[in-house]
């Protein structure tokens, strides 16, 4: 018996069309839960980053405040309402970071119904994974592309006669949450990959073959994500991206080998 004839009426009319309308408007309503969730943990993150912002602060100002002074310069700000809005966009940051594990897992509940039971089990693995490659991303930054690339900005200016560096806070917070975020979600790369090999919607081999093109890709978007445009500076920024790729690589390989054994290929 097909679909249609497990829910047309006793007389006859075919509601499958009524039906694939209301399982539409589950989907809708399933996602509008979920974000409403999401939205209510970040919420929650974002009053307990406002409460903590000025120790959140000066962990953030760390790359590079002692540097600037080290030359003499400090941080300030000029509008009455710099320092308000500071706290109010480290308090987002914040909420962004501390509840990411409970964003991902809304969004494994969200699409895991469309998924095989034998997909489903990859559940711990994606959450975890994603979390734990985005925290290394947002630490490699913090620790290395941070500290390096300000250094050079601010020893660059000493060359100048007669100037001191003072750096707006707001400023310098657009600066380092773009650097934060941007690595934080470029070290996702291999969770991405993962998903997509599962589905078989990437393979190895294809990434390999466009690997010229990603490393073109990876550049322009070093190029963006760094505050300089030298070339030790590109390198630093470019070194992980492309170890994450060929990382990915192997990744992909794996689960197209384990697709291939099962004659899902």
């Amino acid at each position: 018996m097909g679909k249609s004839d497990e829910i047309a009426n006793t007389d006859g009319t075919d509601n499958s069309e009524e039906s694939g309308r209301m399982s539409f408007l589950d989907h809708l309503d399933e996602l509008r839960k979920r974000l409403i969730r999401i939205a209510i943990y970040l919420a929650a993150g974002f009053i307990a980053g406002f409460y903590f912002s000025h120790d959140l602060y000066n962990f953030i100002s760390e790359p590079i405040k002692h540097t600037v002074e080290s030359v003499g310069g400090t941080l300030i700000f000029t509008n009455p309402t710099a320092a308000f809005m500071t706290s109010m966009r480290i308090a987002l940051l914040a909420s962004v970071i501390l509840t990411l594990p409970l964003t991902l897992l809304e969004v494994w509940k969200f699409i895991s119904p469309g998924l095989y039971r034998r997909e489903k089990k990859y559940a711990i693995p994606f959450v975890l994974s994603s979390i734990l490659l985005f925290l290394s991303g947002v630490t490699f930054c913090y620790k290395i592309a941070m500290p390096g690339a300000f250094k050079f900005l601010i020893e660059w200016g000493e060359m100048f006669d007669n100037v001191t560096p003072t750096i707006k806070i707001d400023e310098y917070l657009d600066l380092a949450t773009t650097m934060l975020l941007g690595f934080g979600l470029v070290f996702e790369m291999p969770v991405i990959v993962a998903f997509l090999a599962i589905f078989g919607l990437v393979s190895a081999r294809f990434l390999w073959k466009k690997f010229d093109y990603a490393l073109v890709g990876i550049v322009i978007l070093a190029a963006i994500l760094s505050p300089t445009g030298d070339a030790f500076n590109l390198m630093l920024w470019s070194a992980p991206m492309v170890l994450l790729y060929l990382i990915s690589i192997g990744i992909a390989a794996i689960i197209g080998a384990r697709r291939k054994k099962k004659g899902l290929v």
